[in-house]
């Protein structure tokens, strides 16, 4: 195949992706950080579907809205976002992780993927690189 017929399949593949509903939920225990990942994921035709401050508000809202992706913060007030992830894992395969955490040690970025979650962005990170994950990750949304 030549360059040319391949940058047009992966410019079909992107422009499929984005213009398929991706719906997330976004888990921190802080207002300002969940106010401006909406903002930014809204911005790009990113549907927020819920906002959840704690991992038992995530596990409701979870329950009742049809989410394709969570992004979770790590450090929350009840549980941590790591033990969020298998929680959700568990009660909702489908759905895809993402951690951001301004804890970027090793281990904790081991245990996050060993979890189940498909990616971890640490704090502060740019809008875009969020927006690069989650298009990236929406070739595995499985449709309903």
């Amino acid at each position: 195949m030549s360059d040319s017929n391949q940058n047009k399949d992966n410019l079909t593949s992107t422009t499929n992706i984005q213009s398929k509903e991706i719906r997330v939920v976004i888990v921190d225990d802080s207002e300002l950080s969940r106010r401006e990942i909406t903002k930014a994921l809204e911005k790009e035709k990113i549907t927020v579907v819920g906002e959840a401050s704690n991992a038992t508000e995530a596990m409701t809202l979870l329950a009742s809205c049809k989410a394709h992706i969570v992004i979770v913060d790590v450090v929350m007030p009840d549980i941590s976002g790591i033990e969020l992830i298998r929680k959700i894992h568990e009660n909702f395969p489908k759905i895809i992780p993402i951690v951001i955490s301004s804890l970027g040690h090793q281990h904790i970025i081991l245990e996050a993927i060993s979890a189940g979650a498909s990616d971890f962005l640490q704090k502060p990170f740019s809008k875009q690189i969020l927006v690069n994950s989650i298009f990236k990750i929406a070739s595995q949304i499985e449709e309903e």
